[in-house]
């Protein structure tokens, strides 16, 4: 992007769910907004590359960093369409509301990486 400045997000390409999930996202990013940074061919980490697997992980366009549902929230601000969703999270009690989903969706994730595995035929 020239003036504007891009929301950085940090995936992990080992995971079925993140490469699909980024796929999408990359579709819907058609002005350029978010640099994608794989967490398996950098060494450029903002924090230790452990965290970052752990939980989603952005830098927004203000510099700050942030994780889990902020994260997601951050990086839907940078996509026109999902924008008022990202607009919404700024909401306090929202964006607590999307951080418990995103607890619950980790407690499953093992079980739907290991699910999408199959799937792809890995």
């Amino acid at each position: 992007m020239s003036a504007q400045q891009q929301v950085t997000v940090w995936f992990d390409s080992g995971c079925p769910l993140c490469v699909r999930e980024i796929a999408l996202m990359r579709r819907l990013d058609k002005r350029g907004a978010i640099d994608f940074i794989d967490l398996h061919s950098t060494a450029c980490c903002p924090v230790d590359r452990e965290t970052l697997l752990a939980r989603l992980h952005a830098r927004d366009t203000d510099g700050s960093l942030l994780s889990g549902a902020a994260a997601f929230a951050a990086m839907w601000r940078a996509v026109p369409l999902l924008r008022p969703l990202g607009l919404a999270a700024r909401w306090r009690q929202l964006l607590a509301a999307l951080e418990l989903a995103y607890g619950g969706f980790l407690r499953l994730r093992p079980g739907l990486q290991g699910l999408a595995r199959r799937w792809a035929g890995e």
